[in-house]
């Protein structure tokens, strides 16, 4: 059963000391909706994304994301998004999977821990890092902890699912993994992609330049 998710922003504006960085941002996305955030590096495209997953605040506006008609707190949206990105850093003197686990108590709790291990190890095998799964993560190349990111914002079946430039150190099967995932995203839930990669904008319905909101 696919679950009924809406997220809307409302006139979002960031600025940093007195330089306005993107204003009156206004969209709304509900269930199989996607949307490619656009625009030159330094643009605001990160910063975008950092707001909708509450990791930093606009400074006017508002954002509302609505789960089954109920409204979520902003100190609960990380329970339902799911989140790939280069300023994302997982913990290097842990194994692949020990990252994982520990992400895992922390966003699925609901799914039981008898659950957990059989979940994590077919997440590995989803994202090609099964036989990699007990290596230190300082050991990986920058490609695998690509992959391994990208697992971590699957990890709680997101109903949002943020992509801020998810090609990033990545081969052609990692590409085409990436692009699988976002496909499967549309089926279930919201995805948003920060990025100026042409088929990375092909794989969404809508398109925002966030230079035009200067």
């Amino acid at each position: 059963m696919i679950t009924p998710v809406s997220l809307k922003c409302e006139n979002l504006e960031k600025r940093f000391l007195s330089k306005i960085i993107f204003s009156g941002i206004n969209f709304t996305l509900n269930t199989g909706s996607s949307i490619a955030v656009t625009g030159r590096n330094g643009s605001g495209k990160s910063t975008l994304l950092k707001i909708i997953s509450n990791l930093i605040k606009q400074n006017k506006g508002k954002i509302i994301l609505t789960v089954s008609g109920k409204d979520i707190t902003d100190e609960k949206r990380y329970e339902h998004l799911g989140m790939i990105a280069p300023y994302i850093n997982l913990y290097d003197e842990l194994t692949a999977f020990e990252n994982l686990e520990f992400f895992y108590g922390l966003k699925c709790e609901d799914k039981g821990a008898k659950y957990k291990l059989d979940y994590i190890s077919a997440l590995f095998e989803k994202i090609n890092l099964y036989n990699r799964r007990n290596d230190l993560v300082k050991n990986y190349s920058s490609g695998m902890k690509q992959r391994l990111k990208l697992g971590f914002a699957i990890l709680n079946e997101p109903l949002v699912l943020l992509m801020d430039e998810p090609r990033t150190n990545l081969d052609r099967e990692g590409i085409d993994l990436v692009y699988s995932v976002a496909e499967a995203q549309k089926s279930r839930g919201i995805l948003i992609i920060a990025t100026n990669e042409s088929g990375d904008t092909r794989l969404c319905a809508e398109t925002l330049n966030v230079e035009s909101h200067k």
